[in-house]
């Protein structure tokens, strides 16, 4: 396999906990060159260790409170979308992101996967969201255009999202936890080696336990929404992400990928639990993807946050009468936007040289 940038100085690793990273030792191969930017949720009290010889940073809810004042309403608590706060603070350009119950993988031929490599190489490639390619990613190694590809499309496009998969638990909603109590993803005839872009105007349901993105093209979108305590409905946190970046990307000519790599997701969350966190939102999506589908950016937005915005009151208008809590979600959005802007403030632009005339 052809070698890639490693990016450790542009690039951090966020992971949201309530437990000791103990996981780390499995990755530490991979992941010891990087910074660490650990996101504790629940009791700010509780001492979470990680192990030694790991460059980080750890932020809890009361440095949430400290950094954010009032804006730290939109961070959520007592759920995994307390992340999204290390993709505010990062001043790095690329971010993965990895739960805590998952570890290294090996492929089809034994081999460990260094998931973190394989993102890096799935960003600095190029997408291709115009025109459906029948080879899966023509930019991997021993791959290529298929005969009949447009060549004035060849170029592709950014990628700002690399999308991973696991072996062992599949990431399934809780209905399907019930009917499917004993399936695992371990079989060598289900590692699938591909990558592939995924078209423009197709949305997908985007986990965040084994995702990489390029925070200077899609950061402010990447907010996980409001979820967990106080709140109706969780375990939907990086869907709703999801569908944002990618409508988000489609307007911007951005591309998303989804693939290798795979990581090995080892715990099954309980799904009577599960089913109570997401039943409204099982409910809800009904209306929330074709909300998605249907929405029309101004092309007068070009950045992330322009969209973002115009998207928060949408949410407003079109959800908010389904429930009030898409109400408060498009208020959280815009002081997200608020917070990044804040933390993120855009390169000074220098002051033009004056020439004094004789």
């Amino acid at each position: 396999m052809a070698m890639v940038a490693d990016l450790k100085d542009e690039l951090d690793i966020v992971i949201p906990t309530i437990r000791n990273l103990d996981f780390l030792e499995q990755w530490r191969p991979f992941f010891q060159p990087y910074h660490l930017i650990i996101v504790q949720d629940g009791d700010p009290s509780n001492a979470i260790r990680v192990p030694n010889g790991f460059d980080y940073e750890l932020y809890n809810r009361d440095h949430v409170n400290k950094v954010l004042g009032p804006k730290a309403s939109c961070i959520s608590f007592k759920d995994s979308a307390c992340r999204c706060f290390g993709f505010l603070v990062s001043k790095k350009k690329y971010i993965f992101t990895i739960d805590d119950d998952c570890f290294v993988a090996k492929d089809h031929s034994g081999k460990e996967i260094n998931a973190l490599a394989q993102h890096i190489r799935n960003l600095l490639k190029p997408s291709t969201p115009l025109f459906f390619n029948t080879l899966y990613d023509p930019f991997a190694e021993g791959a290529d255009f298929v005969r009949g590809y447009p060549f004035s499309l060849r170029e592709g496009v950014p990628t700002a999202i690399s999308h991973g998969l696991w072996l062992n638990i599949p990431d399934y909603d809780a209905p399907t936890q019930l009917v499917k109590p004993r399936e695992r993803n371990t079989s060598s005839s289900r590692y699938v080696d591909a990558v592939m872009t995924i078209p423009k105007g197709t949305l997908f349901p985007m986990c965040g336990m084994n995702l990489a993105f390029d925070r200077e093209l899609i950061g402010p979108a990447m907010y996980f929404g409001l979820m967990g305590d106080g709140q109706p409905i969780g375990r939907y946190d990086d869907m709703w992400a999801g569908w944002c970046a990618k409508v988000i990307c489609d307007h911007l000519g951005l591309g998303v990928k989804t693939g290798l790599p795979y990581i090995w997701h080892s715990k099954a969350s309980n799904p009577f639990v599960n089913l109570k966190k997401e039943y409204k939102g099982i409910y809800w999506q009904e209306d929330m993807i074709p909300f998605f589908q249907s929405i029309v950016l101004p092309k007068e937005c070009k950045t992330v946050q322009e969209c973002y915005i115009v998207l928060a009151k949408s949410v407003k208008e079109k959800l908010g009468p389904i429930d009030p809590y898409f109400q408060k979600l498009g208020d959280a959005m815009v002081t997200w936007i608020e917070a990044w802007n804040e933390l993120n403030p855009p390169p000074q632009t220098a002051a033009p040289t004056h020439v004094k005339k004789n």
